[in-house]
């Protein structure tokens, strides 16, 4: 949906290159934040990716799809940068999103920052991205954080993990991301090791074919992906994007319903989820689709 942001999404929009048959491989426009800002204006919200990207072709691509998605484009910059070197795997042009050229009167227009993914992984963008967020709180604008486990963030990343934590006020993490980030396999105990870094925070946990669970204060909500039969079989053609889908609906849910209830969030996170699952690459459902499955969501507390 076209206009101002109210929910901005800051961080990496990148070319992910997926293989195809034999030596063939396909290009998407992607990264964690950039893909759930494209799926909250599939909802109908209006959205921004607030991130740089290269004055080349591969930034064009995604220039293109960011305009395609109806995404605020002021907060998009363009850096006279390489885009990807793929020798040490660095993004170079999302590394030179500059925070003080965001838009004059930025923080009076927009309501939600979201955060997350390689971008808070690399310096020197970790370091603005954190002094956005800690200015976006000051203002009293809600954040919320994805750290999106990736093998560079190691010991080093621990401190931006905390912090983030501190910040945030919702937090979407995987069964994944909790083992490598806390390195342990004990997937609970890392998760009350996170939750006591921030107790007010609202936590989704999200299992893959196992479901997801919402945390806040002492209550806990458990949800299953939807439940299918032999007449309507609810396909997974492909999971690329479907947390990041799922992340978006649950800002969405929060944000335009903010007095549903904890289980009516969580159910329209899975079925955000799952609908992007149903298509190839990383969709970015509509609302009907999410509605389409939203029945088929069983919570339990």
């Amino acid at each position: 949906m076209s206009g101002p942001a109210a929910i901005l999404c800051a961080g990496e929009a990148l070319a992910d290159l997926l293989h195809q048959d034999g030596d063939t491989w396909r290009s998407h426009a992607g990264g964690s934040t950039w893909n759930v800002a494209r799926a909250l204006a599939a909802l109908g919200v209006a959205s921004g990716f607030a991130g740089a990207i290269s004055r080349c072709m591969a930034g064009d691509a995604l220039w293109r799809a960011s305009e395609a998605a109806g995404l605020d484009l002021r907060y998009l910059q363009r850096a006279a940068t390489a885009p990807h070197d793929i020798i040490s795997g660095a993004v170079a042009a999302n590394l030179h999103f500059d925070v003080t050229m965001m838009p004059p009167g930025w923080p009076h227009e927009v309501q939600w920052l979201h955060f997350g993914g390689t971008s808070l992984a690399r310096g020197p963008l970790d370091l603005a991205l954190i002094a956005l967020a800690e200015q976006a709180k000051a203002h009293g604008l809600r954040i919320s954080y994805d750290p999106h486990w990736r093998n560079l963030m190691g010991p080093a990343y621990d401190a931006t993990l905390r912090r983030m934590t501190e910040l945030a006020d919702v937090i979407k993490v995987s069964d994944d991301d909790l083992r490598a980030l806390f390195r342990s396999h004990d997937t609970l105990g890392s998760l009350g090791r996170l939750r006591a870094r921030n107790p007010a925070a609202l936590v989704l946990l999200t299992r893959g074919a196992g479901g997801a669970s919402l945390y806040h204060g002492a209550q806990t909500w458990h949800a299953q992906a939807p439940v299918v039969d032999a007449v309507d079989v609810v396909d997974v053609v492909d999971t690329l994007g479907a947390d990041d889908a799922g992340m978006a609906g649950l800002i969405y849910s929060l944000q335009q319903w903010p007095d549903a209830g904890m289980a009516a969030h969580l159910a329209f996170a899975v079925a955000a989820g799952s609908a992007a699952g149903r298509r190839a690459g990383a969709h970015a459902p509509d609302l009907g689709a999410v509605r389409a499955l939203l029945g088929r969501v069983a919570v339990i507390c």
